[in-house]
């Protein structure tokens, strides 16, 4: 919210504005009053105090406001030095920081190795990462307000409250306010695979789009969704968990305590665990499995097809439910793609109903860096349209 700036509160059609410019600017002030039904008077009105408090500046003209105008527009751009932002992702091993500037751009990044993955020690060292990061090279404290952090599992937004991350092992851990009194920053905490949705709503593949659908393929199989240009989330926090679908009712056990789920058969440490148990190796990695299917092992490469078909299945079903324009297919497990894409595509083409299966699918592979840029990109728009 710009109040803290000095600013005073944003009239929705600044907001508005705002936004537009954020996501898909520089946009001259006509091309703004269409998309947003405002004359250019309301236009130039909701923009100055977001000039004046430097988030917006004018670009050179560039374009003429119309046929037969005399006066070139001047578009719109976003400042993207004025403030800058922190986004820290939180795994079970390792913190991933990165400082952003306003259009999301990352600044600089790092990692951190995590030993325990405690409330405590991540706590104590998440205040460590965030000192390295502002106070390094780039000076960035003086311009920082805003942390966000991203969490699997599952997340109150609003609270910033995480009611329980499986792999972390967290129950109940008002994180918002604690990282606000070891960082001194103001923090939102989200659901990775919803922060990364954010920022590919935002700033990436999704620009534009009334609605699209993210598919995470990793640890665990998450699904972000965007319906009417808004991100969903649920009445209880928890929409677009197709990892929890059930594929196969006779399928292996899962940790969310049902059986069967997309994730119980093609999540990372699912695929690690039938590998281990079809080739008798019990030290067996997810590499070591990669490279024996990819070497010809049947027994292996069978294990990452039906992993591939459940994905795919629970794809489908989002398309089904949800009828997204695009669904874009993301996360570290794409390393092993190659495996699964047949078996993805095939799982998808069988379930998908009618027009449904015209529905493209975009591989997107994204290092951590994203999904830190991700949680960075929700205090982003905490600021913008909180």
């Amino acid at each position: 919210m710009l109040s803290e700036t000095g600013t005073g509160a944003l009239a929705p059609a600044a907001t508005a504005v705002f936004t537009a410019v954020l996501t898909e600017g520089p946009l001259s002030r006509v091309s703004l009053a269409n998309r947003l039904g405002l004359s250019s008077a309301a236009v130039t009105k909701a923009a100055r105090p977001l000039i004046e408090a430097g988030y917006l500046q004018e670009l050179a003209a560039t374009e003429r406001t119309g046929p037969g105008a005399g006066r070139p527009a001047s578009p719109l751009a976003i400042c993207p030095d004025r403030e800058y932002f922190v986004g820290v992702k939180i795994t079970a091993d390792e913190l991933i920081g990165v400082v952003c500037d306003l259009s999301a751009d990352v600044r600089v990044a790092a990692h951190r190795p995590l030993a325990d993955p405690g409330v405590d020690a991540v706590l104590t060292e998440l205040g460590r990462l965030i000192d390295d990061l502002l106070d390094g090279p780039g000076d960035y404290r003086a311009r920082t307000r805003r942390l966000g952090l991203a969490v699997s599992g599952d997340v109150d937004r609003g609270t910033g409250l995480v009611r329980y991350s499986p792999f972390l092992r967290w129950h109940d851990v008002p994180l918002r306010e604690r990282a606000a009194r070891i960082t001194g920053l103001a923090v939102t905490v989200e659901n990775d695979v919803k922060a990364l949705t954010t920022a590919e709503h935002w700033f990436g593949e999704g620009v534009g789009a009334e609605s699209f659908a993210l598919i995470t393929v990793g640890t665990g199989i998450g699904c972000g969704l965007v319906v009417n240009g808004r991100l969903v989330s649920g009445s209880h926090g928890v929409a677009g968990e197709i990892g929890h679908i059930g594929v196969d009712a006779t399928g292996p056990d899962c940790h969310c305590g049902s059986r069967g789920c997309v994730e119980a058969i093609a999540g990372t440490d699912a695929i690690v665990s039938q590998a281990r148990a079809c080739t008798g190796k019990p030290g067996l990695t997810i590499d070591d499995a990669v490279a024996l299917a990819r070497g010809g092992d049947e027994r292996v490469a069978a294990v990452f097809a039906r992993g591939g078909t459940a994905i795919g299945t629970g794809i489908a079903a989002v398309a089904n439910l949800v009828g997204p324009a695009r669904i874009v297919v993301s996360g570290e497990g794409l390393a092993a793609y190659d495996l699964f894409e047949t078996h993805i595509r095939t799982g998808f083409e069988r379930q998908a109903f009618g027009a449904a299966v015209q529905c493209p699918l975009s591989i997107r592979p994204l290092p951590f860096e994203e999904w830190a840029r991700g949680a960075a990109a929700v205090s982003i728009q905490s600021l913008v349209a909180p």
